[in-house]
């Protein structure tokens, strides 16, 4: 009979097997010897029947992630020069279970076990002979601890050469994210640095304004230091203010990252703290990001397995199609930019084109300076903007745009 949350059915027991039966094409489940089972029973079999398939898809999905990345470890152990316990892979020795060193460590006491010239020059450590791959063992979901709230975020390790089309394929499929109309890649300092209180507030605002109007993702290296730290706390700020999400993306090496082994486990939810130790060479993650990509290239306390693999994804990105008629933000120019986020527009951009890509440089050494020079190198140029002020290598840049000659670099 009909009833307020749809039709309720009043049925025996003979009854009620033929109508789960028929209602989800269960024919041929229940068998003889059922016919004698108590009803409870019975139904218990015909709905574990009837969701076996979801079940099955649900097994199916997890396990794409599985087999479609991988994680590399280190595998040959080759003492290092400067420290003869550790590995050149940056791992301790004694990390790498199961293993023996492949070269010899002369074990006598007054030489501290210091390796022999000749050890030391009959192989080299690389990541293509020295490591190996196997399906990934870290992906799910983190929940921050500490700082007074608590934020989400996907993640997952994969390996430093992991194709791009693979990634978006898991960031829009995987992770249900729209594409981007805007792609922001941050650059800069990996150290601790200050920021001046007017411009430190210029670029915080112009980079949420900017996420928010284009519906931008923000890349950037996903640790809680350096410039990243500056781009989290304007998230941070954004998130007291309004219940709008960025999509902010940290793509870091996996192994810098502090307390990596709690995140290990398939598709799981866990726990992870935000205090860093201040005697170790890892840094945690930055808790305001709202998924990682972590490259694995088999190394331990080394920054650069996540370089090669951003750059490719980036461009992967900027080759998909979008529907946009304009995008309120910088001037698609190969030209480099030092002025402030308010004078720079973007010009409208037609109905089929792909992403666009704009880098924003904050302080930063001497690989940030190559990083430019790549965007400018592109075909077509990516366009840069330079926080002048910022120190470093953003005033240098800045200074050389200012003072060049007109039609120069």
């Amino acid at each position: 009979m009909p009833g307020p949350w749809g039709t309720v059915y009043f049925l025996g027991t003979a009854q009620i097997c033929s109508f789960l039966s028929s209602r989800w094409n269960l024919e041929g489940v229940m068998n003889q010897t059922d016919a004698s089972r108590p009803l409870n029973w019975t139904i218990r079999k015909l709905c574990h029947a009837a969701f076996l398939p979801s079940v099955r898809l649900l097994k199916a999905q997890k396990s794409w992630i599985e087999r479609a990345f991988y994680k590399r470890e280190c595998v040959h152990i080759i003492p290092s020069t400067k420290d003869p316990h550790r590995c050149c892979c940056g791992r301790l020795i004694g990390q790498h279970v199961g293993l023996t060193p492949s070269i010899s460590v002369l074990q006598n006491e007054k030489n501290e076990s210091r390796l022999s010239r000749n050890d030391i020059q009959s192989e080299k450590w690389s990541i293509s002979k020295h490591t190996q791959l196997s399906p990934t063992d870290a992906f799910g979901t983190i929940e921050f601890q500490g700082g007074g709230h608590s934020n989400k975020a996907m993640y997952v390790r994969v390996s430093f050469d992991t194709k791009p089309d693979l990634l978006l394929h898991l960031m829009t499929k995987e992770w249900q994210l729209e594409l981007p109309k805007l792609l922001i890649s941050v650059h800069g300092g990996l150290q601790n640095f200050e920021l001046q209180p007017k411009l430190k507030q210029v670029f915080g605002k112009g980079l949420i304004k900017a996420a928010m109007t284009t519906g931008a993702w923000i890349f950037t290296g996903g640790v809680n230091t350096g410039v990243i730290r500056h781009v989290g706390d304007a998230l941070k700020d954004h998130a007291s203010k309004s219940r709008g999400k960025i999509c902010t993306i940290g793509i870091a090496p996996w192994g810098i990252v502090e307390n990596q082994e709690d995140l290990i486990g398939r598709d799981v939810v866990r726990p992870y703290q935000t205090m860093s130790n201040p005697m170790s060479k890892l840094t945690v993650l930055n808790s305001m990001h709202s998924h990682f990509i972590l490259a694995d290239n088999g190394t331990t306390g080394k920054y650069g397995a996540e370089v090669k693999l951003r750059r490719q994804l980036e461009k992967h990105i900027s080759l998909q199609k979008i529907n946009t008629r304009c995008l309120p933000f910088f001037s698609l120019d190969s030209r480099l930019f030092y002025s402030f986020w308010g004078s720079c527009q973007l010009d409208p951009i037609g109905i089929g084109q792909g992403v666009p890509v704009v880098a924003l440089i904050v302080e930063g050494g001497p690989n940030v300076i190559s990083i430019v020079l790549e965007y400018l190198r592109d075909t077509p140029p990516v366009p840069v903007v330079v926080c002048d002020g910022s120190g470093r290598a953003s005033d240098i840049l800045a200074f050389g745009h200012k003072y060049s000659e007109e039609g120069g670099a």
